[in-house]
Formats: C-alpha cells, structure tokens, sequence
C-alpha cells in the first residue's frame, strides 16, 4: 500500500525544513457574512451588493433565501466589478457563486457548492474586499432577500 500526502500534510510533516500551513488553510477562524435586502418591486436586471468578503477569505460555503419575488423571475449570486490585489480591475460576474434559478417560490438554496462555483476559492481583492451581490432578473420583484456565506482567514 502506497501513501500520499496532501499539499498541507506535505509542508507539515515531510518537508525539511517544515512550512508554515496558510491559516485559511488549517487553524483558521471559520467567520459568517450575512446581509437582508427587502425588494419592493425592484426592476429586471437590478444588482443587490449584499455584503464585501475581505482579500485572502477561503469561501466555504453559503445559501440564499428568499421569498416568492413574482411570477417570472430568477435570482443568480456572483460579485460586483471590483479591483484585485494587484491594481487590476475584475468586471461583474453575476453567477460566479449560483446560476440563475426561479424564485418564485419561498425556499433557501446553497451558494458556492462546487469548485466551478467558488467552494474553497480565496479572494483576491484590494483592500475593500470582494462585493458578493444578487441579481434579479426575468421580471420585478418583491420579497425578502437573504444571503450568507461562511468564510476562513485567520
């Protein structure tokens, strides 16, 4: 029987000398974003900014809750145009987290479950951090809104 070892088993136990293991990693603090937004007939294609993630986050998670927001509309999560580490500017991508799915129904949906969809991606942002939004689209729409994600740093 073969073993291997992971990237942070590796630093920890097989380099010589030993490396330090990122504390979004292991040992880190798991922390909690949370915003609401209560929609009053907001239009197709409107943009909820909901909370800012800070530069070096680990995503782990999140959900989105709603109410029924109408007949035809959809709610997708992604970020804002924001400008990386580096100077860079990174434009709007409104489902980086969740594609757009009904809401027309009242229902609580997870947020960043695979890697194509942020699990485990680290920010890379300026100091203002990362600006998780909600779009709305197919129609207007009304209800609560509700967003959270779980995140390490330190």
């Amino acid at each position: 029987m073969t073993t291997y070892y992971s990237v942070q088993k590796t630093k920890w136990s097989q380099n010589n000398p030993t490396e330090n293991i990122n504390t979004n990693e292991q040992t880190g603090k798991v922390r909690i974003a949370y915003a609401l937004y209560e929609a009053a007939g907001e239009a197709n294609g409107s943009v909820f900014e909901m909370f800012n993630l800070p530069n070096g986050a680990r995503i782990l998670e999140g959900t989105l809750t709603h109410d029924a927001m109408g007949g035809s509309t959809t709610l997708s999560v992604g970020h804002a145009a924001y400008t990386s580490s580096a100077g860079a500017t990174v434009a709007l991508d409104v489902d980086e987290y969740k594609a757009a799915a009904a809401s027309t129904g009242i229902v609580t949906v997870a947020i960043a479950v695979t890697s194509a969809l942020g699990r485990n991606s680290i920010v890379d942002a300026n100091a203002d951090g990362l600006p998780v939004t909600v779009v709305l689209a197919g129609g207007a729409g009304t209800g609560t809104i509700e967003l959270q994600m779980l995140y390490v740093v330190d």
